[in-house]
């Protein structure tokens, strides 16, 4: 299985880049927590974003090509929630959160990328099965 070829050979190391966007969504939530004491709905985001980077790796040790499209779905299933609560964020707090709109850009972009690897992947066992 090329599942190795799906995740590094693109242009864009997703292993790296869904572990950044965790990392820079955990410290928005802090500062949103101790700013805006906004609760409820960084928890969320909290949950969803860490979860995107934790799919990708979960796929990297697919048992087979279905397991590992599974597993990315998963990980674009949660990278478009991540951006529903991000969306919600910024239209509850109703301030200008720069960071917000770069993480929902990050999200929206991963979400491109995450998609391409699937499709990419169903693609390539099509033409294997045939």
């Amino acid at each position: 299985m090329d599942k190795q070829f799906s995740m590094k050979n693109s242009q864009y190391d997703i292993k790296k880049r869904t572990f950044q966007f965790a990392l820079d969504t955990l410290k928005c939530c802090k500062q949103i927590v101790e700013h805006e004491k906004e609760y409820i709905l960084s928890k969320q985001l909290s949950r969803s974003a860490t979860s995107v980077g934790a799919n990708v790796r979960e796929a990297q040790n697919a048992i087979s090509r279905a397991d590992f499209v599974h597993k990315l779905s998963i990980a674009q299933k949660e990278c478009d929630e991540s951006g529903y609560w991000i969306e919600l964020l910024i239209a509850y707090i109703e301030t200008e959160n720069l960071e917000l709109n770069r993480l929902l850009n990050e999200s929206n972009e991963l979400l491109k990328i995450l998609s391409t690897i699937i499709i990419k992947t169903k693609e390539n066992n099509s033409q294997i099965k045939r």
